[in-house]
């Protein structure tokens, strides 16, 4: 079956009702661009040169840039991965948000468990988000290689080095790392029935010197996620992914911005830098990973000890020389 069909069947399959109320990649609108501009390109080069019978045209209309195209296709596509990003990053938000409620949210949710089964329906909804992200992510990649073909260029890929450069490349998100940490605290690592719906999911090495997360996604798409902060150089702890996309320890991330732990990172100066990619404003946006937070809490029992004495540690005598200064500076001594 053709990924064109495939998709089509996925729109209307099951899940039809959750995926009226977002935004897909419109895959067989795409098509029919890249068809007319092949069409049209070809029809007018047999116009201007005046090819004889003898003569065939090639697959491709070889313009390396296309005003049909760069003004219909890549506009819409950009719109579309961008409201997708969107989308996703808000269900997942949703989420995780409910999964580790605190407070009278917390005690509403037990309440409801008592006449509904409030996890159940959190993975399901895990597995959608899963599925959603992977067909939307395989529908882009095929219509990028689609256009580079048509056209004989590169733009497809440059396109991808934009989406990345946009923070909106769909397998690269932490909310995608997030959702791994919690189909792992669910326990459903260890359950066969979610295991093709959710693909598959393990965490290598947490405590050791290459700790890692690996996803399986169901179309078999293998990820790799690194879990070491390249400030501490030891697995992320109370973890924050700036808006890059680079992942870092709470601790480490306010030390490169320099400010203090209790303040936290996205008290960041706008001019503070990425470690890594050395970009500028990536603070205010930050991610707090709970979910990997609470996965490390659960696996890592010795090691989440140490670190969380340790960051209290800090922060109570970052505190009090902040205050110590404050009180110089207001009484004079």
């Amino acid at each position: 079956m053709k990924f064109g069909e495939t998709f089509t069947e996925y729109l209307r399959g099951e899940e039809e009702w959750f995926l009226e109320k977002c935004r897909h990649v419109e895959y067989k609108k795409l098509k029919k661009v890249l068809k007319k501009c092949k069409t049209t390109c070809n029809t007018t080069r047999s116009g201007d040169e005046h090819v004889n019978s003898s003569t065939t045209l090639s697959d491709s209309c070889q313009c390396q840039s296309c005003p049909w195209c760069d003004e219909m296709f890549f506009e819409e596509l950009m719109k579309e991965v961008s409201d997708i990003a969107g989308f996703f990053k808000s269900r997942v938000r949703h989420l995780l948000h409910i999964h580790v409620a605190t407070g009278m949210q917390r005690y509403m949710m037990r309440l409801r468990r008592c006449f509904t089964d409030e996890k159940q329906a959190l993975v399901e909804e895990g597995q959608i988000l899963i599925q959603y992200i992977t067909m939307n992510a395989i529908a882009i990649r095929k219509i990028l290689k689609k256009y580079d073909k048509v056209h004989g260029s590169d733009n497809g890929k440059n396109f991808k080095l934009k989406m990345r450069a946009e923070r909106i490349e769909l397998l690269h998100s932490p909310w995608l790392i997030e959702l791994g940490a919690f189909y792992l605290n669910s326990g459903l690592d260890k359950v066969g029935n979610f295991k093709n719906s959710f693909g598959r999911v393990s965490c290598e090495n947490l405590n050791d010197d290459q700790p890692v997360m690996k996803l399986m996604l169901p179309n078999t798409t293998e990820l790799e996620f690194d879990l070491t902060c390249a400030i501490c150089l030891e697995t992320v702890f109370n973890p924050y992914a700036l808006k890059c996309g680079h992942i870092f320890c709470k601790a480490c991330a306010c030390s490169a911005a320099s400010v203090m732990i209790f303040q936290g990172v996205k008290a960041a100066p706008q001019c503070s830098k990425c470690p890594i990619c050395r970009e500028v404003g990536v603070y205010g946006e930050a991610v707090h990973m709970i979910e990997l937070h609470l996965l490390l809490k659960i696996r890592c029992k010795e090691y989440w000890k140490e670190r969380i004495m340790a960051e209290r540690s800090e922060m109570v005598k970052q505190s009090k020389m902040f205050w110590n200064e404050q009180t110089i500076q207001m009484i004079g001594y």
